[in-house]
């Protein structure tokens, strides 16, 4: 299970990163229905609903951990993927910063 949840959240991870990047232009022709389509996942995966959802996953995770139902390093693990999946475009755009100084 745990290799499952890897699996998303390297794949997530991936698709985000490469909404940010395409998103900063000088796209490739012929990529307007990927790019679209990558938008699409970034703007669901950071809209309202996943907002919903990461609020009630935290809500739960520390409800667990304090009625000491839950392994402190799981529920820590809940809320650092919180981080970032919202700070995913934040840490793409510095990862490309710090990129650009170093080749420049």
């Amino acid at each position: 299970m745990q290799f499952v949840r890897a699996i998303i959240s390297c794949l997530t991870t991936a698709l985000l990163a490469a909404g940010h990047a395409f998103a900063q232009g000088n796209n490739p022709p012929g990529s307007g229905p990927i790019l679209g389509a990558v938008n699409w996942v970034r703007g669901t995966m950071e809209g309202g609903i996943a907002t919903a959802v990461a609020v009630i996953a935290v809500a739960f995770v520390g409800f667990m951990m304090l009625t000491g139902r839950m392994n402190w390093k799981h529920g820590i693990t809940v809320i650092i993927g919180c981080f970032i999946l919202f700070g995913a475009a934040t840490i793409v755009g510095g990862i490309q910063s710090a990129a650009q100084v170093s080749a420049g």
